[in-house]
């Protein structure tokens, strides 16, 4: 199923200058860059991107770290399209919590920190990757974040030679 996903670079990977790194591993998989843009949120806009959803299932102490964190500096949006994109790309980011993220994924190669250090000194975990999480939140974080004419489609090589 072709499906189309967000992924953040958030303001530690971009400070940390992964940029590049990151898109060329979803590139390598075979995805296809539909939209890009570099864009420094403000507490409104991340707390549209960080919803109540995010309090409840985490807390709203995790909710406040995450805005704060996300509107501290500069992010890289990207919207990719491929086959199983949303369930695809999270593999390829690894675990949400750095410490368990197996090497190999962005995650488990780039950051390390775990979720009771991060409590322990009142900071969010700096994982360097936001990626939606399923489908329908994926189609409402790439409208949050791109309007329908900063999204793209075209054919790539990837068309042609592995999804017929």
């Amino acid at each position: 199923m072709m499906e189309r996903t967000l992924v953040i670079v958030k303001p530690d990977g971009v400070q940390r200058a992964l940029v590049g790194k990151i898109i060329s591993r979803f590139e390598d998989a075979g995805f296809k860059i539909v939209g890009l843009k570099m864009k420094w949120a403000d507490r409104d806009f991340a707390m549209k991107h960080y919803t109540e959803d995010l309090a409840r299932r985490r807390g709203e102490h995790v909710r406040k770290q995450m805005v704060e964190f996300i509107s501290s500096g500069p992010v890289i949006a990207v919207v990719l399209e491929g086959v199983n994109a949303v369930q695809n790309v999270r593999k390829i980011t690894g675990d949400t919590q750095p410490m368990a993220a197996l090497p190999g994924t962005i995650r488990g190669d780039f950051s390390h920190v775990s979720y009771e250090y991060a409590d322990s000194k009142k900071i969010p975990v700096k994982n360097i990757i936001h990626a939606s999480s399923r489908p329908d939140d994926a189609k409402a974080e790439i409208a949050l974040w791109f309007g329908k004419d900063e999204l793209h489609s075209y054919k790539s090589v990837h068309d042609e030679h592995t999804l017929k």
